[in-house]
């Protein structure tokens, strides 16, 4: 018996075709139409660099998602919670503050089934004033009016507890980062003191439309406050980041990280960290704060548990993650 190979070929190709194409579809069965990231204000760090991620994520996976204004990581971290968004990204001070039920936005909610998905970069405690207001230090903040970003994000949680302990009288006002920035600029407030990567959207803008001074806490302050808050580590911001700073600055950070819900599936997880830290250049284009994002600094994650799908990619990857933060 003779066979047409070329009808046999066409045949065969086309059979895999389709099995591959049902097997796509059954491994997309449990995933959501869309996805929703948990940022922060507009003008801020967190939303330009979520917009970015999610749109890279609906490339790569060919689905809808999305980035949504918020008030920041305590907010993100509860929506997550409670399954209103399907990502979000928090630093790990408001983190640990939910996982422990102390989270100002749902105190006594025990945030269990929160995931981490991928490490973001670290946020520095900055802050930047009107250059002729004649402020270039915390100190200098004394009786001072400062916005401190929106209610509930990192920049609220810290900034307002830092002067205190450091025993200055600060009043403290709430608003998104581009606001702020207006207001700064108005006269209105006299310093902006914010939590984020570098470089903050708005300060670069404020730089490029006025002198400033862009200073963080001192070395004498950060020996003051470190004992009381062990989530803060030494950071700096670099000379290179803003045109206004001549010379390394000393600074606090804490780290982000990408989180999503325990039940969120392992599929689709595995293929948001893959699409994330396997296109480090085009994340470089959304942001500079995200040099940081990269597969090694899993490492500094030592607080939640990794979702099962981020673990398996990372492990493949390299990636130890201890026994204790799989899920």
């Amino acid at each position: 018996m003779r066979f047409n190979t070329g009808k046999l070929l066409v045949a065969t190709c086309t059979a895999a075709l389709m099995s591959t194409a049902a097997l796509a579809d059954d491994h997309r069965s449990d995933w959501p139409n869309s996805i929703t990231v948990g940022t922060a204000s507009q003008g801020g760090t967190y939303y330009i660099y979520g917009s970015g991620w999610a749109n890279l994520v609906g490339e790569e996976l060919g689905i809808s998602a999305g980035a949504e204004v918020t008030g920041g990581p305590v907010q993100n971290a509860t929506l997550v919670q409670m399954g209103e968004h399907d990502f979000g990204m928090v630093t790990t001070g408001p983190l640990v503050q939910a996982l422990q039920g102390k989270s100002e936005l749902a105190p006594g909610m025990m945030h269990e089934d929160v995931r981490a998905v991928f490490p973001m970069y670290q946020t520095t405690l900055q802050i930047i004033a009107l250059a002729d207001s004649g402020i270039d230090s915390v100190s200098d903040l004394d009786g001072k009016t400062v916005g401190v970003g929106p209610a509930g994000g990192t920049a609220d949680m810290y900034h307002p507890q830092l002067f205190e302990k450091l025993g200055l009288d600060v009043t403290t006002t709430n608003g998104g980062a581009s606001d702020l920035a207006g207001q700064l600029q108005d006269g209105l407030i006299d310093a902006f003191a914010f939590a984020a990567g570098m470089p903050v959207s708005a300060f670069s803008q404020l730089e490029a439309q006025a002198d400033v001074n862009i200073f963080s806490y001192s070395n004498e302050d950060i020996a003051q406050i470190s004992a009381d808050y062990p989530e803060l580590s030494q950071g700096v911001i670099p000379a290179s980041v803003y045109s206004s700073v001549d010379e390394d600055i000393p600074a606090l950070s804490l780290w982000n990280f990408a989180i999503t819900h325990k039940d969120m599936p392992a599929s689709l997880v595995y293929q948001v960290t893959e699409a994330v830290m396997e296109n480090h250049e085009r994340m470089l284009q959304i942001h500079g704060a995200a040099k940081e994002t990269l597969p090694e600094n899993a490492q500094y994650n030592t607080i939640v548990q990794w979702h099962e799908g981020a673990a398996r990619w990372f492990e493949e990857n390299g990636v130890d993650i201890p026994d204790n933060l799989q899920d």
